[in-house]
């Protein structure tokens, strides 16, 4: 009977083994699932950051556009020194925007590039029409001529005015959301760094994070943070969008064009944004003006494209408040007493 015993020990072993595999197999093929689930999630909002620009790029050409029409239009019946001065600023406009274009030029497909160049095309070919009509040719028409050349050229020299300036070099941004996303994930009390050779023009995502703190030197074209819990994240400047989901008991710290912040709670943000700071399902987020430095910080901006005179750190729109007239109760600015200056590790 003895033996009979030890088989029934030695198959019941073996069908617990089995069992344990099976197990094991499922939770694989279920972690697999999930990680397919963030990965669709991640390409369609970097598919929605590029569509994002070609937005802006459409409705920011198409208004510099009217205003350049409306100027020559402006020109028909005015008297010499009204049309001098219209041709003058429509020149300089029209200098801009192709400077706009050629800008974009990586970012827009083919069939867009065309219809924007035949634009500035006509453009330039009715300035030129209604100069040569209104215009008296005289001696000091050439004086004239200098006078609207060199203030082309203070434009080009000086920073162009926020509706003329992409928010970053469109071509290289799209470029950059195309590659793979990378960074740091599953991390516990860690100290994480990035330098610029490994982030700038790159899509970064930092996921499932705990009690770590993250440098991150470069300028990135895209950050996504997502599942962070007690963590201080610092980073360089953003060419396009942050995006946040599910961020708890953080700092974060980071320039960027835009900012889309989800389920996140008592976190503060220390921000500089260009357009608007957008949250939703929040609850306990501050705010305050971005504040960490580091040696290649300036050229970090250059390469983002970002205007450092432009911050919006304090404009946050919630989606999830509608009451107008009364401000959201989920989020606040942090008093400048309480603000973070030393930002060593």
């Amino acid at each position: 009977m003895e033996p009979a015993h030890e088989f029934g020990e030695e198959t019941d072993s073996a069908g617990d083994n089995g069992a344990a595999k099976v197990q094991d197999r499922l939770q694989k093929r279920n972690q697999a699932r999930i990680d397919d689930v963030e990965r669709r999630k991640e390409e369609k909002e970097s598919q929605s950051v590029a569509e994002e620009k070609l937005e802006y790029f459409s409705s920011t050409f198409k208004r510099e556009q009217m205003c350049i029409e409306d100027l020559l239009s402006g020109c028909s019946g005015a008297d010499q020194g009204v049309v001098n001065q219209r041709l003058e600023e429509a020149t300089i406009k029209i200098v801009q925007l192709q400077k706009f274009l050629n800008d974009s030029v990586l970012f827009l497909t083919q069939y867009e590039l065309r219809q924007a160049q035949s634009a500035l095309q006509k453009l330039q070919g009715s300035l030129a029409e209604i100069r040569e009509k209104a215009l008296p040719k005289k001696k000091f028409a050439f004086r004239a001529r200098t006078k609207v050349a060199d203030k082309v050229s203070e434009q080009e020299t000086d920073s162009a005015p926020p509706y003329c300036t992409p928010p970053a070099d469109l071509g290289e941004v799209v470029r950059g959301s195309s590659s793979k996303l990378f960074g740091f994930s599953n991390m516990d009390n860690q100290y994480l760094t990035k330098t610029s050779e490994e982030i700038n023009k790159r899509d970064v995502l930092l996921s499932h994070l705990s009690n770590c703190k993250v440098r991150l030197y470069g300028s990135p074209s895209t950050l996504h943070l997502k599942h962070i819990d007690k963590c201080e994240i610092l980073c360089g400047p953003v060419a396009t969008s942050v995006f946040i989901d599910d961020c708890r008991n953080s700092t974060l710290s980071f320039p960027c064009q835009q900012l889309r912040t989800h389920s996140t709670t008592d976190t503060q943000v220390y921000l500089h944004v260009t357009s608007r700071a957008i949250i939703e399902d929040c609850h306990g987020v501050s705010f305050a003006p971005f504040s960490w430095s580091y040696p290649t910080l300036e050229e970090d901006f250059n390469v983002s494209g970002l205007n450092k005179d432009s911050n919006n750190w304090n404009q946050v729109d919630d989606f999830y408040w509608l009451a107008a007239g009364t401000p959201s109760p989920n989020w606040t600015t942090i008093p400048e007493a309480d603000r973070k200056t030393n930002w060593d590790p």
